[in-house]
């Protein structure tokens, strides 16, 4: 095998951690003689052994002299696990081929020098793009303490998320709806807003192969949550987290003896400070929250300046009618300028529909 192709086996193998490893991020490892490899590992799950000494463990032969492939500069400090870098030294490996760098301030570059001050060679930012794709996640999360945000809308050709009678089940086919569960099962957190809450009752679970579901959080600056949604109802076995301004102690407390977690946030116009919501995710460990939320939080993520990714999914599909719900609602800009603009689109088609994705420039 070549050197591009063992570095994409590390690829695949580091994609098998999703929605398991977070806020940790995705890694895949390969370890080769002459270009065939002799051993592979993955960081399978969040606190267990990282790609490198998971590749190291399975290896039925002695690694001495052999070439490692890892997707992410092997780490140098300890944490829930010891270095990797000390790994790989003791192991004897020759040559480590890295593909992307680690900004995390622990690591930075270190590794790297670590494992060159003890004579092995590195080939660094191999596949670096591929290999950056991985963890859009992880490296906004470790360097901003906030929550990487995606915020997901499933709408018509002509841009309606609903009848006019307001219903939406369902506008895309099954191929898109199943692709929106498995960025659920990638994302730590999914957050909507109490209108979804009261109009929908649903239960935001991941529902796909080998699931993981995310934290649920709902946006509810007067504390309207029903006590007998499905949200609080199975709050003792999904964590869910209820943001709110105004709060009735007393529903509070009967909240939280059903399991659900209220956390009190700041307002900003008399709604939940969504920036201040961020940060106080993060200090929990949320490291990226898919936002699923409606119209008037969709406005509000973007005005706020929290939303770091949007996929729209079209369907092929004309609701019409000026009262049918808009993707995105709100005043709206005024000026063209005034636009929140987007780079980098990308389109996939999942059976009759097409998901377009963008970054959104800061």
């Amino acid at each position: 095998m070549t050197d591009v192709a063992l570095m994409q086996r590390a690829i695949e193998l580091a994609g098998r951690g999703t929605g398991f490893v977070n806020p940790n991020p995705l890694v895949g490892a390969v370890i080769a003689r002459d270009g065939e490899i002799i051993a592979e590992g993955w960081h399978a799950r969040y606190g267990d052994l990282h790609a490198e000494r998971n590749a190291l463990a399975a290896c039925k032969q002695d690694p001495r002299g052999a070439v490692m492939y890892v997707t992410l500069e092997p780490c140098c400090h300890t944490g829930k696990q010891p270095p990797c870098t000390d790994a790989i030294i003791a192991a004897g490996i020759s040559k480590v081929y890295v593909g992307s760098d680690d900004p995390n301030p622990e690591v930075a570059g270190k590794g790297i020098k670590l494992l060159e001050s003890s004579g092995i060679e590195v080939v660094k930012g191999f596949l670096k793009d591929e290999c950056d794709a991985l963890n859009p996640i992880f490296f906004h999360y470790i360097t901003t303490k906030t929550p990487y945000v995606i915020m997901k809308v499933a709408m018509t050709a002509d841009g309606k998320t609903a009848t006019r009678a307001g219903l939406s089940k369902w506008i895309t086919g099954e191929e898109a709806r199943h692709h929106v569960h498995e960025t659920r099962k990638r994302c730590a957190a999914i957050m909507v807003g109490i209108g979804t809450v009261l109009a929908d009752d649903p239960t935001l679970t991941c529902r796909i192969e080998e699931p993981s579901n995310p934290v649920r959080v709902v946006c509810d600056s007067n504390l309207q949550i029903p006590i007998d949604c499905k949200l609080v109802a199975s709050a003792r076995e999904i964590p869910t987290y209820v943001a709110a301004c105004s709060i009735d102690r007393r529903k509070a407390e009967l909240l939280e003896s059903k399991g659900v977690h209220v956390l009190e946030i700041v307002p900003a116009d008399g709604r939940v400070n969504l920036r201040a919501l961020m940060r106080r995710l993060g200090s929990l460990g949320i490291d990226s929250v898919l936002l699923e939320g409606g119209a008037a939080l969709h406005e509000a993520a973007l005005r706020s300046g929290i939303v770091q990714h949007v996929q729209v999914y079209i369907a092929p599909k004309i609701f019409a009618g000026v009262s049918a719900k808009a993707a995105v609602g709100g005043l709206g800009v005024y000026q063209v300028e005034e636009a929140y603009h987007l780079s980098r689109p990308e389109i996939t088609r999942y059976g009759d529909d097409v998901l377009l994705e963008f970054d959104v420039k800061e």
